[in-house]
């Protein structure tokens, strides 16, 4: 997890503070703030601060959604400022955990490239992919870094391709192909004399560029606002003013597909969806000096559950299960009839 916002353009430790302030006002988004918080830390220079607050999760005794990322991460920027052996002693706990999310797997690995251990990048990629990708009919989005990744460490180490790097090429899309991308004599060009080699170089660079920053900087999402039906059944009881919102949970469900469907069709991007719980909805509606009973904070309310990082993508990737909560595929939920 990193930070969306250009470098040039922002105090990281008075954003790292500001995010630390808000992870004390919302402790169920305290994971994700503060993970954000370690990442302003980082690129402020302030490592030791930035270790303090993966410590201060990881020894926090609450639940974690994300613990083995938690671990990456601090193993990773230990090693940045001469811990090398304290993060190498994470990575291969990490390794031996063998966590089902790509994320750690493609820290820990490009940690290692990062400090030239190429071999035991490459290890670390392809280990992640035989346990994530082994018998999958698509790869899930989140899998592609580690794809592209192994690609690169395979290219530098001179290695043929396998039918891993065939699909990375498959699902890569940029205009500049895997192969030229992770050329290691890319970089003998940057030396040249020659005006139109350097041109040539400036173009891929940029392509690359505009690819890393579509994948890390994903703007809030246009979130629709989901209650499951417990808690919007506690809702109306506790406000049943709210009840001409919301008649049924049914017709709530139906209207969450539809309007996402029809914003989706107008051409809005980065659809996800929030799911609002009653102690979490009065608590905005007191910070907001109003009633819950006001409709209008509805939609202020799931757009400040997305800015905390509590979308959920809309649809849904092909296979996965639906986001109403159900248990059963979208495709055969309220993907349906798409």
């Amino acid at each position: 997890m990193r930070p969306d916002t250009p470098a040039e353009n922002v105090d990281h430790t008075a954003e790292a503070a500001r995010l630390e302030r808000t992870a004390g006002l919302y402790p169920e988004d305290a994971e994700a703030l503060l993970l954000q918080a370690a990442a302003h830390l980082e690129l402020s220079g302030d490592r030791p601060a930035a270790t303090a607050l993966y410590d201060r999760l990881l020894s926090s005794g609450a639940p974690l959604d994300e613990p083995h990322l938690i671990r990456a991460l601090k193993a990773s920027n230990l090693w940045e400022y001469g811990h090398e052996a304290e993060a190498r002693a994470i990575i291969d706990g990490i390794r031996a955990t063998a966590p089902r999310d790509a994320a750690p797997w493609v820290i820990v690995a490009e940690s290692l490239e990062a400090h030239d251990e190429l071999e035991a990048a490459e290890k670390t990629f392809t280990e992640a992919a035989r346990l994530l990708l082994t018998d999958v009919p698509e790869p899930p989005h989140s899998t592609h870094p580690l794809l592209f990744g192994r690609h690169r460490v395979r290219r530098m180490l001179g290695a043929a391709h396998d039918e891993w790097d065939t699909l990375a090429d498959t699902l890569h899309t940029s205009p500049v192909s895997l192969d030229e991308l992770h050329d290691p004599k890319r970089v003998w060009s940057l030396g040249s004399d020659n005006p139109l080699e350097l041109e040539a170089e400036i173009s891929r660079l940029r392509a690359e560029l505009g690819a890393y920053r579509e994948a890390l900087s994903r703007p809030f999402p246009v979130a629709v606002l989901h209650w499951p039906a417990g808690e919007l059944a506690e809702l109306l009881s506790a406000y049943p003013s709210l009840s001409e919102e919301y008649p049924s949970h049914p017709d709530h469900l139906a209207t969450i597909e539809a309007s996402l469907r029809e914003l989706s069709a107008s051409g809005t991007p980065n659809l996800g969806i929030v799911t609002g719980t009653v102690p979490s909805y009065e608590a905005f509606a007191a910070s907001e000096l109003s009633s819950p009973t006001d409709t209008t904070l509805l939609p202020q309310y799931a757009t400040t559950l997305a800015a905390r990082g509590r979308a959920v993508a809309w649809p849904p990737e092909r296979g996965a299960g639906c986001w109403c909560g159900s248990g059963g595929a979208y495709a055969a939920c309220h993907g349906g009839d798409a």
